[in-house]
């Protein structure tokens, strides 16, 4: 998380604040597959790659990255006690608000990662998460995002579970293609269906490289 980030929190959805609740509904929607599939498509980290991953929750994006030089960067303290917890010795965790933290000793990163992030970010954090990223990106750097989506004609029980996330900001692929080209001109925008064992609606950004 960022500063700034706008969540709805009530209810039921406050239970995902907590990590070990979660880290049980993504494995339960099929997450682990998921992540393994959209590490070996979209990041195609390689060992000794710098990485970066923005938002990183719990730190679950080690569970299907190679022996990378990693460092994960949370709003939520709560969320990097658990990730240093869980795989501290894999990586390096900061509690930081990228954009308002300075990053800039740590780079350059041949990845950034913000795995379910931007649609957390009004528009003009949009930009400046894109903005500070390209910023930290070595000359051969790539950025990967991946958020849910709102599609045409995407199927009913896509369109109502995304509808339940936390993040107000959920786009369809255009409009986030659009923002995001306004920081990054070369990110690729790919829309997914298939990576849940449930029917729901991704949208991918990447540098093209």
């Amino acid at each position: 998380m960022i500063a700034g980030m706008s969540e709805v929190t009530g209810g039921p959805r406050a239970l995902l604040k907590r990590p070990a609740a979660y880290v049980s509904l993504q494995r339960l929607l099929g997450a682990d597959a998921s992540h393994r599939r959209f590490a070996d498509e979209h990041i195609r980290a390689a060992a000794g790659d710098r990485v970066l991953d923005l938002g990183c929750g719990p730190g679950d994006a080690l569970r299907v990255l190679p022996d990378v030089d990693y460092l994960g960067v949370d709003l939520s303290a709560e969320y990097i006690e658990s990730a240093r917890r869980r795989y501290g010795e894999r990586g390096r965790f900061r509690v930081a608000d990228v954009c308002a933290d300075d990053l800039a000793g740590e780079g350059p990163f041949a990845v950034i990662l913000a795995m379910g992030l931007l649609h957390h970010l009004d528009d003009d954090g949009v930009r400046r998460v894109l903005s500070e990223a390209a910023g930290l990106l070595g000359p051969d750097g790539r950025f990967v995002s991946i958020d849910p989506a709102r599609a045409p004609g995407q199927h009913a029980i896509a369109r109502w579970l995304v509808s339940l996330d936390r993040g107000r900001h959920v786009r369809s692929a255009d409009e986030l293609g659009r923002l995001a080209h306004e920081a990054m001109p070369d990110l690729r925008v790919t829309v997914r269906h298939d990576l849940l064992r449930v029917p729901y609606t991704h949208v991918v950004l990447e540098t093209v490289r």
